[in-house]
């Protein structure tokens, strides 16, 4: 046999030997090192072994998944899919779920404007809202039937034009007003809300709107770490929650 080929498989060898040798924590850390290494401004928020043999699910400050090999050289982005006996299922959805119920979790509710549920409560859902953004508008004017339906509501701030803006100063308006549920539903009705200026939660809401991947609004967040994107009919949302 030629001895480069001998050389280059023996490398190999050694190359497999180590990676499979390693530590987890230390299979993740490089793997964590080597890709804020080589993209830039990249933060890798988790490193851990993805349910597909051979591969490591990433999560990183800009809202992607990537997934790895172990020695941090091959990448895929996108969602990994899973045959299963119930047809195919979204794997990477399935994780960022679970993500995100902990961060809103760590969050825990700081500064909701809330709209309780009538009666007995069956499901809290969180929405991500603009007060400026159409369809939110139009998902508001569902929130009493959502409310009847025994579903509390509690808004974020997700002023989709950033902070600075009139959107943004509008909903720590709505925030810093006396009533908070009557400045909603004036500001939301298109009518004007007197300016007011406070400590206000917004900014961190908005922040945490990023990092749980809200593009969009109404983002509707599930006690399970689902997101529904966009608007859906009171009764649809209720139906889907097992509520009707």
């Amino acid at each position: 046999m030629n001895l480069n080929i001998v050389a280059v498989v023996a490398g190999l060898v050694m190359s497999l030997t180590w990676v499979s040798g390693a530590s987890a924590a230390d299979t993740e850390d490089r793997i964590a090192k080597r890709l804020m290494g080589a993209v830039p401004g990249l933060k890798v928020t988790s490193v851990r072994e993805s349910e597909a043999a051979g591969l490591y699910e990433v999560q990183s400050n800009n809202g992607d998944t990537i997934y790895t090999t172990a020695d941090g050289v091959y990448l895929l982005t996108g969602d990994l899919l899973k045959i299963t006996d119930n047809g195919i299922a979204n794997v990477s959805e399935e994780s960022r779920a679970g993500q995100r119920k902990e961060q809103m979790a760590a969050f825990a509710g700081k500064g909701v404007i809330t709209y309780p549920a009538k009666g007995e409560q069956k499901a809290v859902i969180d929405v991500f809202t603009d007060i400026d953004c159409p369809y939110c508008r139009k998902m508001h004017d569902e929130v009493p039937q959502l409310n009847d339906y025994g579903i509390t509501v509690n808004y974020y701030g997700f002023p989709r034009s950033g902070p600075g803006t009139p959107s943004f100063t509008k909903y720590v308006s709505v925030w810093c007003a006396e009533d908070q549920q009557e400045a909603m539903d004036a500001a939301k009705g298109g009518k004007s809300v007197p300016q007011k200026s406070c400590d206000n939660p917004v900014e961190e809401q908005y922040r945490l709107g990023g990092q749980v991947g809200v593009t969009g609004t109404p983002a509707i967040l599930l006690e399970d770490g689902n997101m529904v994107r966009g608007y859906v009919p009171a009764r649809n949302l209720a139906e889907g929650l097992g509520i009707l």
